[in-house]
Formats: structure tokens, C-alpha cells, sequence
């Protein structure tokens, strides 16, 4: 590993030397600077671990160097420690506001001056490994959220008869949100939405086992009631100490039919053109999956008409916050969703995303957020 790297500054030709003679010997690799401008060069140049740096010095003082330093995002983050004879409070204070991390008064004590350089590179050293290992975690969550993304349909496919938009945004990197969109025999089309307990990577894990299980489905997934004990029975066995509420239908485009099973999940919204109101549909279920096997599981039917709206949605989207800790609400959902529209899935959908934002007045979602929005023809 490479010695550390400490800069010295001082105008003061004997100071230099006492520093560089207490702390020589001792692994460093000791750079000497004899003014600010010099300091300002070495610093750019070397990026020291840790600056020990004079305060009065002519032209550009300590107090500027540090102001410089810690104002330029490549070097704000070295530790600097005050050298000075002056002893007031209020220019320790003043150093410390500017970004310093100790003072070190004037004549300097060996030991004193060992002592807290050791002190301030382990916690600059400390600090670097955190970062470190941040950035990585970082890496890592960025690559699963990539990944799980691969899991999300690659386009919306064409229905006749019925036209579609959808919405998916995590709150950070891998979310416990999912939905999908699957073609069946006899023009009939299979529609999932499901909502992992929590979000990060332990409801992505939990998210992707769902959907290995709903895709590897043994039979045609035409029955919804069948589909969900099935899924649910295997997660019983899988996961532990977490759930996932699902909601799947599906929708027969021939007859404009709707069979809809439901585990713990938000019911959908439907909004009939017949009465321009957008309403909670009454859609009986059972609890979530992954916690205890189902003995039945109730389907609803439901014949839609043309100009009639359907949303399917996750909690991320009637659950988000203002900053006064207010929801959004479902009530407050139903009323964007009736609002006058050409029609267009995608001209709906990005209004209702719009006025969830505003709503939350700036506040960034704290959980993951999937719509989808289908409007008979």
C-alpha cells in the first residue's frame, strides 16, 4: 500500500523543520509547501491524505487556502488541521467553520502533533473505505435494478379492442413492484400486477421469485383463481418473514369480459363512460401471498363496455406523501382518473402521474409506483 501522503505548510522555515522531524520516520510521505499558493498547487497536484496548515502567512492565508480547498469537489474532502499561535476562540471557530477538522496551537508538542495526525487519517482512511464500500453497494443495486427490469414486458402489446399505457418507477434502484402482460389462447390476455412487502433488493429477490413462478406455470394461466393458489402455495415454501400482494386477471377481448383474482392487492379502478365516474371496483379476495396456502380463492367478472377505464395499481401511487404527511388517497385517484380525456391511455396515465407529483409537492416517493391503464375501444 502506498505511504500516506501529509502536506505541511508554513512560511516559517523552522516550524517546517520541527514538523517534518516529529513526523519523519514514521511511513508518511511528507510534502513541504512554504506559502498558500504553493499549498493550493501541491494539494491539486498530490491530493494529500491529510493538510497540516499555517494560518498566518503573507498573501493567500490558511483560512483562504481552506475556503479554495474545500470549495473544489476534488480536494474538499482532505482533512485539515490549523496550525497557529494565535489562542483566541473565535479563530478556532473560525477555521473549523470553514471545513477544518482540529487546531494544533503554536509551539507545537511532538506529541500532541502524533497524536492527532494518527487520529485524523484513520478517520480519513475510515472514511474512504466506507465510500468504497458505498460505491460498490451502489454498483451492485444499479446492476440489480437493470436486471430486474429485464423482468418487466419489453413493449406493450396490441389488443384489439382495447388500448393500453403503463407506468413503473422504483423509489430507489430494485423495487418490489412488477407487472406483466402475457397473450392466451381464444383472444384472451393475462394481466399481473403485484407489490412486494417493502422495496431495495429483498423485495426484488421476493418479486423475481413470483414472477419464475408465474412464467413457469405448469398449465395455460386462463384460470385466475387457479393461477394465484398455485404461485402463492410455492411461496409459501420459498419465502420467509415477507409477502407479496397480486392481482391477476384476465380479459377475454371477444366477449369484453374481465375475470379478476386478488390477494391482498388494491382492487382495480374502473370508470364507466356510461356515468363519467370513476369508482373502486367491489372486488372480494384473499390475503397476501406467501403466507399461508389458500383453500379458495373468489373471482370477479366484470362486462366492460366501450369508453369504459380500467387501472390496475400498486400502493406506491395512493400511499405517496406531501410534506404535511398527507396521502394521496385513493378518493383523490378516482377523481383525477374521471377527468375528461380524448381517450388516450398515455395522455390519462401521464396526468395522473403529474398530479400524484404535484401533490407530494417535491417530496420523492418513499415506495415503488406501477400503473397500467386499459380503455375499451
Amino acid at each position: 500500500m502506498d505511504a500516506e501522503k501529509i502536506l505541511l505548510v508554513d512560511d516559517n522555515p523552522t516550524n517546517l523543520q520541527v514538523l517534518f522531524q516529529t513526523l519523519e520516520g514514521r511511513g508518511y510521505n511528507l510534502l513541504v509547501a512554504k506559502s498558500g499558493e504553493a499549498a493550493l498547487s501541491i494539494t491539486r497536484k498530490a491530493l494529500p491524505n491529510l493538510i497540516l496548515l499555517d494560518i498566518m502567512m503573507p498573501g493567500i492565508d490558511g483560512y483562504e487556502v481552506c475556503r479554495q480547498l474545500k470549495a473544489d469537489p476534488a480536494t474538499k474532502e482532505i482533512p485539515i488541521i490549523f496550525l497557529s499561535a494565535l489562542g483566541d476562540t473565535k479563530d478556532k471557530v473560525q477555521g473549523l467553520d470553514l471545513g477544518a477538522v482540529d487546531y494544533i496551537t503554536k509551539p507545537f508538542q511532538p506529541d500532541e502533533v502524533i497524536a492527532r495526525v494518527n487520529t485524523h487519517l484513520s478517520i480519513y482512511r475510515l472514511k474512504r473505505e466506507v465510500q468504497e464500500q458505498r460505491d460498490e453497494l451502489e454498483r451492485e443495486l444499479q446492476s440489480v435494478a437493470e436486471e430486474q427490469r429485464k423482468l418487466l414486458p419489453n413493449q406493450i402489446p396490441h389488443i384489439d379492442g382495447l388500448k393500453l399505457a403503463v407506468y413503473y418507477e422504483t423509489s430507489r434502484y430494485a423495487g418490489g413492484d412488477y407487472y406483466d402482460i402475457i397473450k392466451l389462447p381464444d383472444n384472451q390476455w393475462g394481466f399481473m400486477m403485484a407489490d412486494a412487502a417493502g422495496h431495495s433488493t429483498p423485495a426484488a429477490v421476493l418479486v423475481a421469485m413470483a414472477c419464475a413462478l408465474w412464467r413457469s406455470y405448469p398449465e395455460l394461466p386462463t384460470d385466475p383463481a387457479k393461477v394465484m393458489k398455485s404461485i402463492n402455495q410455492h411461496l409459501c415454501n420459498l419465502a420467509q418473514n415477507n409477502f407479496i400482494t397480486a392481482l391477476y386477471a384476465v380479459y377475454d377481448a371477444t366477449s369484453q369480459t374481465l375475470r379478476i383474482a386478488r390477494a391482498g392487492h388494491p382492487p382495480p379502478l374502473l370508470y364507466r363512460a356510461e356515468n363519467r365516474k370513476a369508482v373502486e371496483l367491489a372486488c372480494e379476495g384473499v390475503w397476501p401471498m406467501a403466507i399461508e396456502p389458500y383453500d379458495d380463492v373468489p373471482i370477479t367478472e366484470l362486462k366492460l363496455q366501450t369508453g369504459d377505464r380500467l387501472m390496475l395499481y400498486t400502493d406506491g401511487i395512493t400511499e405517496r406523501f406531501n410534506p404535511q404527511s398527507i396521502c394521496y388517497e385513493v378518493e383523490r385517484l378516482c377523481e383525477q382518473f374521471a377527468k375528461d380525456s380524448d381517450g388516450d391511455p398515455e395522455q390519462i396515465l401521464d396526468a395522473v402521474i403529474a398530479d400524484v407529483n404535484l401533490f407530494a409537492d417535491g417530496l420523492p416517493p418513499q415506495d415503488d409506483q406501477a400503473v397500467l391503464i386499459a380503455i375499451v375501444e
